[in-house]
């Protein structure tokens, strides 16, 4: 029987390359395993895939009594509604320890770095398994995509050196020059709904027995969102009460300026304040040099909550 390696449930380019490179290596092992996907694909995302030739993971929202790997994620806020159900057999993964558990002892890769994929690299370097050309591409991408070209403060040396060898792989000459590519169709928040931007790279967390949910449009020019926000704030507040949620948070990430505009609807706007030391105007604040919602926004507001 096969087993399943997928992302969290808004799935970024990491989580979706991440399944793929992951499923690689491990049928690279002798481990059969098929990469999936718990939701739909964003355009930067798509954008990689169709460079690089391969096709988006199967679509899968359901695990009961299957055999999985998780990759980018260990929160239950973030799985399948079955996941109790499923034996993970191991975590891959760059964030803080989830609420997550097991039955039984796992394979776990999990390191302080700015991209899963950047682990994932290390994985093949220890298992001496050569990394295909367009895959090394692909997986290079990712790192790109998630330390913001290196601009964010998750980015570490483990992750510039990753890329690097990736690219070198992928004969790829100039990373960064790709990377923007990624960031401009990134950029494109005009073809889509606004629930569809809000929800584009959202995750929810459990704070304190409360659903936060937060979600993060990276852009290169925040001027885009100047004659939308007041629609934004209209998805945020859907999606709020859809699932009773106490707050939602909306970062509007300008990687040129290197800070985000921060939109906020929430039961408590003070507690939001307090966790970032700001102050509210018309439910939104910009937040300079904060880059990372991983980093930058998640840690101070589980200390409120």
């Amino acid at each position: 029987m096969s087993t399943y390696i997928f992302g969290h449930t808004t799935p970024d380019s990491d989580s979706i390359v991440g399944a793929i490179s992951l499923s690689y290596l491990k049928n690279q092992l002798g481990e059969e395993c098929i990469p999936s996907r718990q939701g739909e694909i964003n355009p930067e995302t798509a954008f990689i895939l169709e460079k690089f030739g391969f096709e988006k993971p199967m679509l899968k929202r359901n695990y009961a009594g299957e055999k999985v790997y998780l990759i980018d994620f260990m929160e239950s806020s973030q799985s399948p509604s079955d996941i109790e159900e499923a034996t993970i057999l191991g975590i891959v993964d760059h964030h803080k320890l989830g609420d997550l558990k097991t039955d039984s002892p796992l394979e776990m890769w999990v390191r302080p770095v700015g991209c899963s994929n950047t682990i994932v690299k290390q994985m093949f370097d220890y298992y001496g398994v050569e990394i295909p050309k367009e895959l090394a591409g692909m997986m290079m991408c990712a790192i790109l995509s998630d330390t913001v070209i290196f601009k964010s403060p998750t980015c570490t040396k483990e992750d510039t050196k990753a890329c690097k060898e990736l690219a070198k792989i992928a004969q790829i000459e100039e990373p960064k020059e790709l990377g923007m590519e990624m960031f401009i169709v990134k950029s494109d928040v005009l073809t889509d709904t606004k629930r569809d931007l809000v929800l584009r790279d959202f995750k929810d967390f459990n704070m304190g027995g409360v659903k936060v949910g937060v979600g993060q449009l990276e852009v290169v020019d925040l001027s885009v969102f100047d004659n939308m926000k007041e629609e934004l704030f209209e998805a945020m507040n859907k999606i709020k009460e859809e699932e009773n949620r106490d707050s939602v948070l909306l970062l509007l990430t300008d990687i040129m300026q290197e800070g985000s505009q921060l939109l906020v609807l929430s039961d408590d706007n003070s507690k939001i304040e307090s966790a970032f030391n700001v102050k509210l105007e018309n439910n939104q604040v910009w937040l300079p040099k904060v880059m990372s919602r991983k980093k930058q926004i998640i840690p101070f507001l589980e200390r409120q909550f």
